[in-house]
């Protein structure tokens, strides 16, 4: 091998440009200035997917039959499970068939690539292709990339709401910061304070691996272009719970509030006497999709809302350029942030860790992009602000209990900053509730009630369907962010077949749970960090008496506040003997959220701290007569409490504004609560 043919390529991006139209999914990249005898191909190796992104050089010649300048940049994907497709492609396109054009490492031909696979596959790429990969980290290769078309290429960003893609100049100026969230398996959440300043803030194991993860499971789909194409001919209100289902027609305009509100996803399946094959496999589809895209929107408003940041980029493999996904995101974020920020999309979303893998042949230089005016660095409010010592006691006085956030979880959740006595505001809410969990729970594993869900949940593995850090990294994870290989990256994200029976129910129960929990508590944990407060009480049907679920979310809230919160529920099984003293709290100050005999039902029990789940205590107070009236009390109130749902419904109608009153998106006929 001439070892002159080894040195590095050299990549020139001066002059690059998007050609072809606009509307096309990852359209070529000209680049006119490169030198075409210089071949360049980068990878980015992911948890679902291989994203390639290589030069191909112009044919014309030039000038006195010199070899002419320029080419394009051309994007192609695979799915990890298809490696050796993949490698095949690479051989028959010749990528790397002038040695050492790509690289050279101690002699070798290296390859630029990224991503968790680069280390898990790189013996397979030496042993098939004859080359070494030479790995680049992921989270400062898809930094890099979203920074090279920001800044050095035009009309590569857009918004898209309303069904309408408009472009938008951005000045490489006035770029920094911005919110970066990445949709691949999971969501890398990134606050970018310039080029290569960087800090990966937060993420979520909720993302397209989920999606997909749960369309090949409902759908039978083999793709995840098949389930976007699903989505787009369902109508998702046939299984989702909306406000006009719950508290009727006339309330819903008696409150100026919308009756086709989502209340919750999948929530109309508890109630439906339908299996999983009387649905429709559209309809199916576009619950999936209005589900996750919002709840992703959701957790990014809350975390560029922490961190002062009023423009949002999304990219990401699981966009696709796609319609409704891209409506869903920018109507939600706009929906949260009441018109105050903005949902930005990008042309080769899917691509960007490979693009900026390839820039790294480039040697940048602070004058290749425009420098940024940052702010002084300062602790991000969700991951460094620490609440009191977090400890609730029965002593009297307000100063023990306001202020404090009262989330509620039903089929939905709602969540609601009490202040002081009979002060109080529901904040926000998700439709990803208990109506959700018990909804797919239905579907995937034919239970019939929550307590049959947690009892399978028991016996169940969630690890053979989610996927987790150390399935992407390997054995030692994601140390570069803090990530062990234990972390769940990708909820059902290991979900490879397509039939439902292929998957034992107690390991999809305990999938489920995993979701559900995590979700909740991370939500809760924002909100309550962006609200200023330092309590959380649990409350719900969905919560409240299930040992197995309210361990779940007390790790859950231990993990996003570093061990500073500790989580407090509201229960009234086993728990009626100490109702007396807990009244020194003087109804917590939510007396005003519903008549008399709905405090009774919220506060029916005294509360206890998460992962401290004592038994059922004998009353000191009551004899054996008074204990059985006390059973049948709360079996009465169990009762009323259904037929409380409405007003509970048409009082939180009243803490909502006019966001009730905006059109849904496009693709569904649902709103957000």
């Amino acid at each position: 091998m001439n070892l002159m043919d080894s040195l590095p390529a050299k990549l020139d991006l001066t002059g690059a440009e998007i050609c072809g139209e606009l509307d096309e999914q990852n359209p070529p990249i000209h680049l006119p200035n490169q030198a075409s005898d210089a071949p360049l191909l980068a990878l980015d190796i992911g948890g679902t997917l291989i994203k390639i992104v290589y030069f191909k050089e112009s044919k014309e010649e030039g000038k006195n039959g010199n070899r002419s300048v320029g080419g394009k940049l051309r994007f192609v994907k695979f799915e990890r499970r298809r490696l050796d497709e993949c490698l095949e492609f690479i051989q028959s396109k010749r990528l790397i068939f002038r040695t050492g054009a790509t690289g050279s490492h101690k002699g070798h031909i290296t390859i630029k690539a990224t991503g968790g696979g680069s280390y898990k596959f790189a013996d397979i790429f030496r042993d098939k292709l004859g080359v070494y990969l030479d790995k680049l980290d992921e989270m400062e290769s898809v930094v890099s990339g979203a920074n090279f078309l920001l800044q050095r290429i035009k009309d590569a960003a857009f918004t898209h709401l309303n069904g309408k893609r408009t472009p938008i100049d951005i000045s490489p100026k006035n770029l920094f910061p911005y919110l970066l969230v990445n949709i691949g398996s999971g969501v890398s959440i990134i606050k970018v304070t310039g080029n290569r300043k960087f800090e990966r803030v937060t993420g979520t194991q909720i993302g397209g691996g989920t999606m997909f993860g749960l369309a090949k499971l409902l759908t039978g789909c083999i793709s995840y272009n098949e389930f976007l194409k699903l989505s787009q001919k369902g109508d998702n209100v046939v299984l989702d719970l909306i406000v006009r289902d719950i508290c009727g027609e006339l309330v819903c305009q008696k409150q100026g509030l919308s009756a086709t509100t989502l209340a919750s996803s999948f929530g109309k399946v508890i109630s439906s006497k339908k299996t999983l094959a009387d649905f429709k496999k559209e309809d199916l589809a576009a619950t999936l999709l209005s589900a996750f895209t919002y709840n992703i929107a959701q957790i990014s408003f809350l975390v560029a809302s922490l961190l002062g940041l009023r423009r949002v980029f999304f990219g990401g493999s699981y966009i696709r350029g796609h319609m409704s996904t891209m409506n869903n995101i920018a109507y939600a974020i706009d929906f949260w942030s009441k018109g105050q920020m903005q949902a930005v999309f990008l042309h080769h979303e899917g691509f960007l860790g490979a693009l900026g893998a390839l820039t790294s042949y480039e040697k940048l230089e602070s004058n290749n992009f425009a420098s940024s005016e940052e702010p002084a660095e300062q602790a991000d409010s969700h991951e460094h602000s620490a609440p009191d010592d977090g400890k609730v006691t029965a002593e009297n006085g307000d100063h023990n209990i306001f202020p404090y956030l009262l989330v509620n979880i039903g089929s939905g959740v709602s969540m609601i900053e009490v202040i002081g006595k009979g002060k109080f505001e529901r904040i926000i809410g998700s439709h990803l509730g208990g109506g959700t969990i018990l909804g797919l729970a239905r579907l995937l594993t034919g239970v019939s009630s929550y307590e049959q869900l947690l009892d399978l949940s028991q016996r169940g593995d969630n690890l053979s369907i989610d996927l987790t850090v150390g399935d992407i990294y390997g054995e030692h994870g994601y140390p570069k962010i803090g990530l062990p290989a234990t972390t769940t990256a990708s909820s059902f994200g290991k979900v490879n077949s397509n039939k439902l029976s292929d998957y034992r129910p107690e390991d999809l129960a305990a999938a489920l749970l995993n979701l559900f929990t995590y979700n909740v508590g991370q939500i809760a944990y924002f909100v309550a960090n962006l609200s200023g407060l330092k309590r959380i009480f649990f409350r719900g049907a969905y919560v409240c008496g299930h040992e197995k679920t309210m361990e779940k979310i007390s790790k859950s809230l231990k993990y996003w506040s570093k061990g500073q919160v500790q989580t407090t529920f509201l229960c009234h099984e086993g728990f009626l003997g100490t109702l007396g003293a807990f009244w020194s709290y003087e109804n917590m100050g939510i007396d005003g959220l519903a008549e008399h005999e709905v405090i009774r039902e919220v506060l029916l029990g005294a509360p206890y701290t998460g992962g401290q789940f004592p038994s059922i205590p004998p009353s000191e107070h009551c004899d054996n007569d008074n204990d059985t009236d006390l059973k049948l009390e709360a079996d009465k109130l169990r009762k009323e409490n259904l037929l409380l749902k409405a007003e509970l419904e048409r009082l939180r109608c009243e803490n909502e504004d006019l966001r009730g009153r905006l059109t849904p998106p496009s693709n569904g006929n649902s709103k957000l609560h």
